[in-house]
């Protein structure tokens, strides 16, 4: 597969990437052995780039797919953390688990609007520092704001920038409220035009615009300054349709095949708000004893109604 430049980082990249957190614990939760088998065949397919996060708890997954290779992958890695304390245990938990002494690129994830990037500055301290003591090469932010996006394309210390961006806007934030694609595409060039790396995020939004497979995967492609599109594998198939659509050989016609898939609200990232419990159309989505949304998946229609509802793309499907 052709490599892209990854802004001014040095880094080349395949232009999809694995996203990691497919075969984790929260979603597929494959056996360590079942997702390094997939993960090593999408590196064999030619896939160099992987995306995880100490979150995710995945890189055991990862350590393993390389045992007893030569395969030398870009691996972006990222950390919810806030206090340099915070920070510095995620990049050498990182380092330690991935056996590696340099992570190509660690980022802030999930940044919000202001104050959460202020909040967090003593973390994006210790990325600096990384990046000088050379355990790091390449340091930036994971977001779903546009305003966070706009902001790393003017931070001069900022190499990489991975935002979410799909055809329907599913996810996109600004400010308080709900952003679009445009206004994400807008931020986007930007940063690129300022030799910032961008790869992104949710394409298929959560899994919700999988049904609209090869319109979701060519919005992204010809958006301008973005590098390389990170999408979550499970299976062997799911590897071998998106190199037909990177070769150029697949069916214009292809739709996949849903049957198997359910909605699947993130705990981690649901904040209560209920805006999908109003939208249900079968009521299948309640307030568990957390006081955070759950679905019923006996009754569940999977029509996917209620994911543009959720403000923070804790809606899933898989």
């Amino acid at each position: 597969m052709e490599k892209k430049r990854l802004g001014n980082t040095g880094l080349q990249v395949t232009p999809v990437g694995f996203g990691v957190l497919t075969v984790g614990k929260t979603q597929l939760n494959l056996s360590i052995d079942e997702g390094a088998e997939v993960l090593r065949y999408g590196l064999e397919c030619g896939i160099n780039f992987l995306d995880t996060a100490e979150y995710y708890e995945t890189y055991p997954y990862i350590r393993k797919a390389l045992q007893g290779t030569n395969f030398e992958p870009v691996i972006a890695s990222k950390s919810l953390g806030h206090s340099y304390a915070d920070m510095k245990h995620a990049i050498e938990e990182a380092r330690i688990a991935l056996n590696r002494d340099m992570i190509d690129i660690f980022l802030l994830h999930e940044v919000r609007n202001d104050p959460d990037w202020v909040s967090r500055a003593g973390a994006w301290e210790c990325l600096q520092e990384a990046k000088a003591k050379g355990i790091v090469k390449a340091v930036g932010i994971s977001t779903h704001h546009v305003d966070a996006a706009a902001r790393a394309a003017e931070t001069k210390e900022m190499d990489v920038l991975f935002p979410l961006i799909n055809f329907r806007s599913l996810g996109i934030r600004k400010g308080s409220g709900v952003g679009t694609k445009e206004e994400m595409a807008e931020a986007i060039k930007s940063a690129a035009a300022a030799g910032k790396g961008v790869f992104a995020m949710k394409v298929f939004g959560g899994g919700n615009l999988t049904g609209h497979y090869l319109e979701a995967i060519q919005y992204v492609r010809d958006l301008e300054g973005i590098s390389s599109m990170m999408i979550g594998f499970g299976y062997h198939h799911e590897i071998d349709r998106i190199l037909d659509v990177m070769n150029g050989t697949i069916d214009p016609n292809y739709v996949p095949d849903l049957s198997e898939k359910r909605i699947q609200i993130d705990q981690g990232d649901c904040e209560g708000c209920g805006a999908c419990i109003e939208r249900c159309p079968n009521h299948a989505i309640f307030m568990n004893k957390n006081g955070l949304a759950e679905v019923d998946h006996q009754i569940c229609l999977t029509c996917g109604y209620c994911a543009p509802m959720c403000p923070v793309r804790a809606i899933i499907m898989y």
